[in-house]
């Protein structure tokens, strides 16, 4: 059921819901960020939930700045162990 609720989710998000949820916890990302993290929200978000999502991150820590992927894993990490159990 949760999957189910999530792929829905994900299908309805656009970017600036990336833009607002990254301003409200401090993370500013100019259009080509933007671009790499929202890709792999919306194409590999299965994986980022439910496999191994290193080479994801690998992958935006590679095309983002380095504060601004210190953030983004460190909110991964949180929100992954805030829910994991619901997944």
């Amino acid at each position: 059921m949760m999957r189910i609720l999530i792929e829905q989710y994900i299908n309805r998000l656009e970017k600036q819901d990336v833009v607002s949820f990254g301003e409200k916890n401090g993370i500013i990302l100019n259009e080509k960020e933007l671009d790499t993290v929202f890709n792999h929200i919306k194409n590999n978000w299965k994986t980022i939930i439910y496999g191994n999502p290193r080479p994801i991150l690998d992958d935006i820590k590679a095309k983002v700045e380095p504060l601004s992927y210190e953030k983004i894993e460190n909110l991964y990490s949180r929100f992954y162990e805030k829910y994991k159990d619901y997944l």
